[in-house]
């Protein structure tokens, strides 16, 4: 559990600002939506953390439903003027007010449960998210604190999301942080950024998150001028929420093989592989960058239906292509006859072998951090000291991804040993080798200099 005060200043909002500026993140989207429902461990976290969401879903037709878990009493222990049962009821008071302000069909219940109490009774919280999801038809966004975010009743209410998207197909899953923008460093950031997701705001959506913000009138203004009273949200606390875009992390999971089976079930050849110019010339610039001309053994992660894997049986003795779908793979076998295949999911399911040459072309986004980290350092753990793994990857926005072509070539410069060998770079994709400890220039390796 992260410890922090309140009261300190915490990290400047402008450096945030610098730290969001370069971060890359997906979109979010609620056109396959059909009903939003967001939990809120005490009043004003739904405004907060997605009263924008709330009032762009709303306003577009999407049911809103908020659960508050508890009335937020303890919000000021010291407080010589305002009992915690006083507490109580203002906030309930001001949680009604301010989503009505969102948006007045947006819909709510109250849990009850002692505020910093959610630890002991986590089962209220999710036996209430069942029984909303279960009268909900279609999909539900269901938005939650990240558990992260270093409140207990944050990390339970996240935890708690997170077990029932983990459990439900009709369920997609955003987390907001809260307190983390108080504690946590753009520099050493504890947060999931790899799987960051974000809502620009409109005007209107804007204007209303401000307004129910204001109306939490016990939380941003003094309750008196007394030591103990002074306001939990500040002026400098709502600059982290008040942007005209808000910040969620998605689910960080890698892309099922549901989804690839369903892909290649629409279109058997995956992709265009051989009819377009951007792929034959992209495996042309591919092919080029490795710095021998021959190979012992290679293994191509993720090879699709072939189309690479054929030109790498021309460089290599020895070809394993991976695939998580089995579809492709039979068109793989029969367009590469000279290399091995094996259906498998990696990182989990990685195949037994030492390699000299590893291709990761197009599918590192597909990845969540940990099974990126994890893929990193299998190969790591499987390339011989003369060998190098080349990765090539899309620049452009993917619907099914998890992260970017951008975010996993820099987490592989992150962690890989040593610098890249080539690093190609362009608008529509980059290509990166990263050599093993014994890899050479190519104009050393012949002799060329010394």
């Amino acid at each position: 559990m992260v410890s922090f005060d309140h009261r300190e200043p915490g990290t400047d909002p402008d450096a945030w600002t610098t730290f969001l500026a370069t971060t890359a993140a997906r979109s979010v989207d609620l056109a396959e939506t059909d009903a939003v429902l967001v939990v809120a461990p005490h009043p004003d976290d739904e405004t907060l953390g997605a009263g924008g969401l709330i009032a762009t879903a709303a306003s577009a037709g999407v049911p809103v439903h908020v659960v508050l878990v508890s009335l937020g009493e303890g919000s000021h222990p010291d407080s010589p003027t305002t009992t915690p049962e006083d507490l109580a009821r203002v906030r309930a008071v001001e949680f009604r007010d301010a989503l009505a302000t969102l948006h007045p069909e947006v819909t709510a219940s109250t849990l009850g449960v002692p505020d910093v109490g959610l630890r002991e009774q986590p089962d209220t919280l999710r036996d209430a998210l069942v029984a909303r999801l279960d009268q909900t038809t279609g999909r539900t966004l269901l938005v939650a604190p990240w558990s992260g975010d270093g409140h207990r009743d944050h990390r339970v209410a996240g935890e708690v999301a997170e077990s029932l998207a983990a459990e439900r197909d009709d369920v997609d899953l955003l987390a907001y942080p809260i307190w983390a923008w108080h504690w946590d460093v753009p520099a050493e950031s504890a947060a999931p950024w790899p799987a960051a997701m974000t809502l620009p705001l409109g005007d209107d959506a804007l204007t209303r998150k401000r307004a129910a913000l204001a109306a939490y009138r016990s939380q941003v203004l003094p309750l008196s001028p007394a030591p103990g009273d002074e306001p939990i949200v500040d002026d400098r606390h709502a600059a982290h929420h008040l942007r005209d875009t808000e910040w969620y992390f998605g689910v960080d999971r890698s892309r099922s093989r549901e989804s690839f089976d369903a892909h290649y079930a629409r279109k058997p050849e995956g992709w265009d592989f051989d009819g377009s110019w951007y792929e034959r010339r992209k495996r042309a610039v591919t092919l080029a960058a490795l710095p021998r001309e021959r190979y012992r053994s290679a293994l191509e992660i993720g090879c699709a239906t072939g189309v690479l894997t054929a030109a790498l049986t021309e460089r290599a003795d020895d070809v394993l292509g991976t695939d998580i779908a089995a579809a492709p793979l039979e068109r793989a076998r029969a367009r590469a006859p000279r290399a091995r295949f094996v259906q498998a999911s990696l990182p989990s399911e990685w195949p037994d072998g030492t390699w000299d040459l590893v291709v990761m072309s197009e599918v590192g986004y597909y990845l969540s951090a940990a099974d990126l980290d994890r893929t990193i350092d299998l190969v790591l753990d499987h390339l011989a000291d003369d060998g190098v793994l080349v990765a090539c990857h899309w620049r452009h926005p993917d619907d099914e991804a998890v992260s970017s072509g951008d975010v996993v070539d820099a987490r592989l410069a992150e962690r890989w040993p040593r610098p890249a060998v080539v690093r190609h770079v362009e608008e529509d994709f980059v290509l990166s080798v990263l050599p093993g400890p014994a890899v050479s220039s190519v104009a050393r390796g012949e002799g060329l200099v010394r």
